[in-house]
């Protein structure tokens, strides 16, 4: 998601705009339907437990192709203002004209879905189905996304992030370290080098 998002950031999520309305709490809290262009934090429909941020790209009934790596919906070129595009970055036909290319010819795409995309192309679109959602990175050449791991499951859906109230400067393998020596050493960083690290210039900043 960089640059909307940073590896580092800590992002306050709003878990109840998207969640289905409750009577007994009345007109407080602003219930919306999730919209195209909405930035969502959701469970990965293919890694249990995983958290992930991507932005909504397409919404049911939606139909979705990129061309050289833009996007088209629904027949219309989609313009995104906030994607990183690397003319230099590695060419990935798969990638930049899904779903005209076979997923066989990249790496990295989930074996489920590579089996089941085919059932939701029509003519060079994919359609998005009923309660699911097409999510998509900024940071578009990298993003590994709805493309490789296929649509979002409604109730997969955590919340939207509102606000950064934290942000500091972490390696971007952190997330994958597993063991307590590492996180407890990653920790003692942290405390260290709260201050000349943290990224105060990011803090309060609103996700858009």
């Amino acid at each position: 998601m960089e640059n909307t998002l940073l590896i580092g950031d800590h992002v306050f999520v709003n878990r109840v705009q998207f969640a289905p309305k409750s009577s007994w709490i009345g007109p407080i809290l602003p219930y919306r339907q999730i919209n195209r262009g909405d930035v969502f934090v959701f469970l990965h429909p293919a890694e249990p437990g995983l958290f992930v941020v991507k932005r909504v790209i397409g919404l049911p009934g939606d139909r979705i192709h990129l061309k050289d790596g833009v996007v088209y919906r629904n027949g219309e070129k989609f313009e995104e203002p906030y994607v990183i595009s690397r003319p230099n970055h590695f060419p990935d036909s798969y990638r930049d004209n899904f779903p005209a290319v076979s997923p066989s010819d990249s790496g990295g795409v989930d074996p489920d879905w590579a089996l089941t995309l085919p059932q939701h192309i029509q003519g060079e679109d994919i359609v998005v189905p009923e309660n699911s959602y097409f999510g998509m990175g900024d940071n578009r050449d990298v993003s590994r996304d709805s493309r490789y791991w296929g649509f979002v499951p409604k109730e997969n859906v955590i919340g939207r992030p509102m606000f950064i109230y934290w942000s500091f400067e972490t390696p971007r393998d952190q997330w994958q370290k597993k063991e307590i020596g590492d996180r407890l050493g990653f920790l003692a960083h942290v405390v260290i080098h709260f201050f000349d690290e943290t990224r105060w210039r990011r803090a309060f900043q609103l996700v858009r």
